[in-house]
């Protein structure tokens, strides 16, 4: 079971930052969809690494119903074998690509660890950052995000997966270690997202630990992001590629909505937006 300490569970109604207020005032879980300038990413990698490309996609997403593009420039490959890139090579995928999308009018999110990474699209017009190492990777991204005020996903990571040890256990001690670098940096509660990682550093069977178990999570008084999308412990239910993980997707966001979750991430938007609106409409007649 995880237990918030009274600080993280004492905010019962945060003043968001105004772009993450929109986002969770939505009646259903804001949907962010992912685009990936990546030639590695596990899922399209290389699809949308031309400017032109990654610009349409951007634009199918929107029209889709995405209420927040999150673009990223190095892949993260859940479950190993990602790849890391230097300041340099990620600047050199975002910048042909960046100001475009950010010019379609919808927020968008910076899927980077890297301080540097994220200070260049916040100048660029990027509202949301979104750290797969939670705040603990990078020494200036906490004093960076509280200096310009930015929301902040933090997600839980491992090197390494280690199917002995309690996941949820140690995802809230994880968060408890991020908190308090925020708090000891100045970034408001109320800006901080929390991201259980599905997939990273994690066994097949630790990430369906975790999204059974997601409500608990809801201890630490803050909104939950899941990011289940195609991903490999999909295939452990049900032999699949990552294309053919749709249906497997969807039923783990749907299960994620119906313990807390309020963002949504996921590379097939039209599909899980259609999922989440029939399943408030149908709750909306219990």
């Amino acid at each position: 079971m995880v237990k918030a300490t009274s600080r993280q569970a004492a905010v019962a109604a945060p003043l968001h930052h105004p772009t993450l207020r929109a986002l969770l005032s939505r009646p259903i879980p804001a949907v962010m969809g992912v685009l990936n300038v990546t030639p590695d990413s596990f899922s399209d990698g290389g699809k949308f690494l031309a400017p032109e490309q990654a610009v349409a996609q951007a634009r199918r997403l929107i029209a889709e119903g995405a209420d927040i593009i999150d673009i990223g420039a190095e892949s993260t490959r859940p479950y190993g074998g990602a790849q890391p890139v230097s300041i340099d090579m990620e600047l050199r995928r975002l910048e042909p690509v960046f100001a475009d999308i950010v010019s379609l009018g919808i927020p968008v999110s910076i899927d980077s660890m890297k301080a540097e990474i994220v200070a260049w699209a916040l100048d660029k017009g990027a509202v949301i950052a979104n750290d797969v190492w939670g705040l603990q990777r990078d020494d200036g991204m906490a004093r960076l995000l509280a200096a310009r005020k930015a929301p902040v996903i933090v997600m839980h990571n491992r090197d390494r997966a280690d199917p002995g040890i309690d996941i949820m256990q140690d995802i809230a001690a994880y968060f408890t270690r991020s908190l308090d670098i925020a708090v000891r940096a100045g970034i408001p509660h109320e800006n901080v997202v929390l991201d259980p990682g599905i997939g990273f550093g994690k066994t097949h069977e630790q990430s369906l630990t975790v999204l059974a178990h997601l409500g608990e999570l809801n201890a630490f008084g803050l909104p939950l992001l899941v990011g289940a999308s195609r991903k490999l412990f999909i295939a452990s239910v049900s032999p699949s590629e990552p294309h053919q993980r749709i249906g497997g997707s969807i039923s783990a966001h749907v299960i994620a909505a119906q313990h807390g979750a309020r963002i949504i991430r996921t590379h097939d938007v039209a599909e899980t937006v259609q999922a989440l609106r029939v399943c408030a409409a149908i709750e909306a007649k219990q």
